[in-house]
């Protein structure tokens, strides 16, 4: 009686073939790089994506073979998301704001035949073309009226490129193991790693992402990804949409508040999902302007910790559920959704709120532990800290060419995150392992101690990182980007701190800047700011 079912290989073009068929009206609403908000449905995407591959298949592009992608969140964008898979080949994401070098690499380490890119992305790729050894060909995302004058040999224009296909087309059968696409970490220690998603990994994440306690995502759902699909697999929100048929809003380019408030309320949209930066510039503005949201229902905030003055503010000035996720690039990213359990919503509000401060807890397909530096498993007590282990079926198992598994022999993969697990499965993360500020032999957590600081009101942003120190090996401070017009006190700083830490966890100093270092994917560089200082001459007082 083995294996009497239908064989059903799990390939990212049955989820738009399936948004096609049964949701083909359902609109994308697009910012367009050129400037005007353009429509168009899963039907006409799909259509567009089978020319696509027809026309990679037609350069010689197939399986085993990498297209790179340097594009803003389109309608374009998504594609050429199903169209290159859908050849067979792999799509490999670029981050246009990644440090030349670090762009060279990538390319030339994951092998792109093909670029396809934004118009005006142009000139990044210009910058560095002399140094690209396996790039082929090149296909510039626009129509003819916006193709740009170009120091690019033999430049194509996607338009007139997927015209020239008919659309009839199958996608090229490929088993559901076969690399669909490939992200870079951020590559804050040496070069970026290449991690290799599968068709298989990519549609079980999906699976996993839409159900009610992750996103909650269904067709009658309206969602726009502020993450660019650049980043981490773009959250797989550019999969869950069509395998549930809901509205997609594309932002495009422009990321400012006053355009996603505006790309917000175009749209209706009533979920979508971004770093917490994005989110305090947004209320900040909508706070500044008066502004109101019309049919937002969820936010989606991963990438770092969210502040708990973020939450409170969507929850209790506009009446929207904040979702604090936690993923990684290794892990497609989906690793935990705070979603409420029935154990959270019999608390009183502050006390959910208290949890909304954990990063949530995993779906099937995904299972995590905490342990001590010698292997052990860790107590799910919500004040043991350890760390933190994943594993799953959208996991990596091995980074690209590397040589030795990037997990253990269990399968367990080290995120390199420093957590506590509470007895329901909910998971805070307390810092990086590489961040974590240990003083006088006790663990002090970095984000925690940020994500307080931000709630002072002329607070912008702030970064906590341990200093040596003769006595205690290292004890924190914290650095401080004051709000335009601001001008916050040190000591005022320190007492809201004190109000939620012990005396011992306060830090010893506030340092005020300009500006924090960020990396090419917009997190805190803690390497740079460390840096800065060191290189200024710092020192702890008294």
């Amino acid at each position: 009686m083995h294996n009497l079912m239908q064989d059903w290989p799990m390939l990212v073009g049955r989820i738009i073939d399936h948004a096609a068929r049964f949701h083909p009206k359902r609109k994308l609403i697009t910012r367009s790089v050129e400037g005007p908000i353009v429509e168009s449905t899963w039907a006409k995407t799909r259509a567009n994506s089978l020319r696509v591959s027809q026309a990679l298949q037609k350069l010689g592009i197939g399986s085993g073979d990498v297209v790179g992608v340097m594009a803003w969140n389109t309608g374009r964008h998504m594609e050429v998301w199903f169209g290159v898979p859908g050849a067979g080949a792999a799509l490999h994401t670029l981050n246009p704001r990644l440090f030349a070098d670090q762009l060279v690499y990538v390319i030339n380490h994951a092998e792109d035949k093909v670029l396809m890119i934004d118009h005006d992305l142009v000139p990044i790729i210009e910058a560095i073309w002399d140094r690209l050894t396996h790039v082929k060909h090149v296909v510039i995302l626009t129509d003819a009226d916006h193709m740009p004058d170009t120091s690019l040999p033999d430049v194509t224009c996607y338009e007139e490129w997927i015209a020239e296909g008919d659309g009839d087309f199958d996608w090229v059968k490929v088993d559901e193991t076969n690399a669909c696409g490939i992200c870079y970490t951020s590559g804050t220690t040496g070069n970026p790693k290449g991690v290799v998603y599968t068709h298989r990994s990519n549609t079980l994440h999906a699976m996993a992402s839409v159900q009610p306690d992750m996103l909650g995502l269904s067709s009658s759902d309206t969602i726009m990804p502020v993450v660019p699909l650049f980043h981490a697999n773009g959250w797989s929100i550019g999969y869950a949409a069509p395998m549930v048929g809901a509205r997609m809003v594309m932002p495009g380019r422009d990321m400012t508040p006053g355009a996603l408030h505006e790309m917000l309320q175009i749209g209706r949209v009533s979920i979508t999902a971004a770093v917490p930066t994005i989110w305090m510039l947004l209320l900040q503005h909508m706070e500044a302007e008066g502004l109101t949201l019309e049919a937002l229902e969820r936010v989606v905030i991963g990438g770092s910790s969210c502040p708990r003055a973020v939450i409170e503010k969507f929850q209790n000035n506009y009446d929207v559920q904040v979702l604090h996720a936690w993923g990684m690039t290794e892990l497609s990213p989906l690793g935990t959704v705070c979603s409420f359990k029935p154990e959270v919503l019999e608390m009183e509000s502050a006390a959910r709120v208290d949890v909304q401060e954990t990063t949530g807890h995993p779906p099937f397909t995904v299972d995590i532990k905490i342990t001590d530096d010698a292997g052990q498993t860790l107590p799910w007590d919500n004040a043991t800290q350890g760390r933190l282990w994943a594993r799953g079926a959208a996991v990596v198992g091995r980074y690209l060419k590397a040589d030795e598994h990037a997990a253990d022999a269990d399968g367990w993969f080290d995120t390199g995150d420093v957590s506590t697990i509470d007895e329901n499965g909910y998971m805070r993360i307390t810092d990086r392992s590489k961040d974590v500020i240990k003083s006088g032999g006790e663990w002090i957590s970095s984000i925690e101690l940020e994500n307080v600081a931000v709630g002072h009101p002329d607070v912008a942003e702030a970064a906590a990182i341990g200093v040596p120190h003769e006595k205690w090996d290292e004890r924190p401070i914290l650095v401080i980007v004051p709000r335009p017009g601001a001008t916050p006190e040190k000591q005022a700083i320190l007492d809201l701190v004190g109000t939620r830490f012990a005396k011992w966890q306060v830090p010893d100093d506030v340092v005020f800047m300009d500006e924090i270092p960020h990396t090419a994917t917009g997190k805190i560089s803690k390497l740079n700011l460390r840096k800065i200082l060191q290189d200024t001459g710092y020192k702890l007082p008294g």
